[in-house]
């Protein structure tokens, strides 16, 4: 390593940690090892500048084998370290060194006899996309996505794409892929193209292949199973030869680079559901660069030559869509009709909850998370209905309710204030009685024109909180006859009271004050 390059590598080194990359970061991010940057971080200059000289005369331990290594590169330019290592222990059996001291020391005889590595070009060949009907590709990819809370997880994807016409499905799960899994999204595929390929083309899977013996095939238990239902013929690509099914291959990286990247993950249903609108849009709704053709137009003549598949090997209930959004008024709009959930249901703007069809009678609207059913309803004939279950109208927060009316009346404006009150109950569910108390208590302290001045103001600046509320009402009642603070009516046995003493008034901020903390508060968000 030149001293320039020595020095530029600390120096880069110390810059990234100061700025918070993890020794793992900072090693990918200047392509050098996790240990080496364990190493400098801490070193200070001179002993980095002691270590940088010492370089220069110091012996590699590799170097006895200059000559061997020097000779191989040569030959083989495209040579990996790591079989130069293999060749070294095959020759002299025991090396004094570890496969990462070799790797940097074959990095130095590249650069020092200028020996770039150059791999050995494979030759393709242009192959004609098969007929239409007789082939599909399948592969399986996975994505790492962050959920609301920020918290990265990992999403595993089965993609499929029809060889003729490029039209594809994809479907995602939360977890790794199983056998039962793969069978049951094949035939979810298959339920999405209208029909079955002659052939279908996979990678040496373990959950579909046991093993290859001389060009036979031993499938799983599970799969051989089924291939003997649906009767299609399996091509299995050989190891380490993606190209031999370079569609799907390309069909995977276009669905995590292009859907999955930078895409919030709410909900595994929700994704599956914005996948598919996002295939029609764009991986089967846009010119193919390569056939320049719109995969869903070729399809359309495509799907006629597909073997028709007519009822599902794996049965389950026929889901109308995989989620629907809440409204406002706790209803769900489906397919022509609103149907009611029980008062409470809509949490905010990103409610969604699942739905499910039972033979065209009866829809079943079920949590996400638990798959609790929430409600249940007849589907009536016509279209336009508002159908309703008249115990979803039940409130079963009355006391709350109660609370908050017997509130809102003690204030001049009472639409207004019910409005305030409720939205403290929206933000603040679980506190909602402690909120509403502590609004209560300032009554003692100020009298109705500072609480409606008061209440004004929080709607006005979006302060929906009990604490924000009572320091707003000790600001517009500190220049009325009851500046006597809350903790101060409280006291217990107290008969009379110094005039020195009643004269004394709490300390209170002007509104200005919490004006310029609002403002603070909402720039640093």
């Amino acid at each position: 390593m030149k001293i320039e390059e020595g020095w530029k590598m600390y120096i880069d080194i110390k810059k990234l940690k100061e700025k918070g990359f993890s020794h793992s970061k900072i090693a990918k991010r200047l392509g050098i090892s996790r240990p080496t940057v364990i190493k400098y971080v801490n070193m200070t200059p001179d002993e980095y500048d002691k270590e940088l000289s010492s370089m220069g005369t110091r012996t590699k331990k590799p170097e006895k084998h200059h000559d061997d290594i020097l000779a191989w590169l040569r030959q083989y330019p495209d040579m990996t370290a790591a079989q130069v290592f293999d060749w070294l222990e095959e020759k002299y059996t025991e090396l004094c060194f570890n496969e990462s001291t070799l790797r940097s020391y074959v990095r130095f005889l590249r650069e020092k006899y200028d020996i770039p590595k150059e791999p050995v070009m494979r030759q393709y060949e242009a192959l004609e996309d098969p007929p239409m009907g007789k082939q599909m590709q399948v592969d399986f990819g996975e994505k790492r996505v962050f959920n609301a809370e920020g918290k990265e997880i990992i999403l595993y994807v089965m993609c499929f794409v029809l060889s003729h016409s490029r039209y594809k499905y994809c479907q995602w799960q939360a977890r790794h892929f199983n056998t039962a899994d793969i069978i049951r999204i094949h035939e979810d595929a298959f339920e999405y193209y209208g029909g079955c390929p002659e052939e279908a083309v996979y990678d040496q899977d373990h959950l579909i292949l046991v093993s290859e013996n001389h060009g036979d095939l031993i499938f799983t238990k599970e799969f051989a199973a089924y291939l003997q239902k649906r009767r299609f013929k399996v091509h299995m690509c050989r190891r380490a030869d993606p190209e031999s099914k370079g569609r799907i291959e390309k069909v995977v990286d276009f669905v995590k680079d292009n859907f999955a990247s930078n895409r919030t993950f709410l909900n595994i249903d929700r994704w599956n559901e914005n996948c598919i609108k996002w295939l029609q849009r764009r991986g089967n709704g846009k010119m193919h660069s390569t056939t320049r053709k719109i995969p869903a137009q070729v399809f359309i003549e495509e799907k006629k030559y597909l073997m028709p598949v007519t009822d599902k090997i794996i049965r389950k209930p026929s889901a109308i869509s995989i989620t629907y959004q809440i409204r406002k008024d706790n209803t769900v709009p489906i397919q022509g009709n609103r149907y009611t959930v029980p008062r409470g249901t809509y949490k905010g703007p990103n409610t969604y909850v699942g739905v499910s069809k039972i033979e065209n009678t009866y829809l079943i609207i079920y949590e996400l998370e638990s798959g609790k059913e929430i409600a249940r309803h007849e589907i009536p004939q016509t279209k336009g209905n508002l159908v309703v279950n008249n115990d979803h109208k039940r409130d079963k927060s009355s006391k709350i309710v109660e609370l908050i009316k017997t509130t809102a009346s003690k204030f001049s404006d009472t639409e207004k204030a019910t409005l305030f009150l409720e939205e403290i109950r929206a933000q603040k569910p679980r506190y909602t009685r402690d909120q509403i108390h502590l609004i209560e208590t300032t009554f003692k302290i100020a009298d109705k024109e500072s609480l409606d001045n008061a209440l004004d103001y929080c709607i006005k600046n979006k302060l929906f909180s009990a604490v924000d509320f009572r320091d707003a009402v000790n600001h517009y009642n500190r220049n009325t006859k009851n500046t006597t603070n809350i903790e101060q009516t409280q006291i217990k046995g107290i008969t009379s009271v110094s005039s020195e003493k009643m004269a004394i008034k709490a300390q209170v901020r002007d509104i200005s004050e919490y004006t310029d903390i609002m403002n603070n508060r909402a720039g640093g968000r």
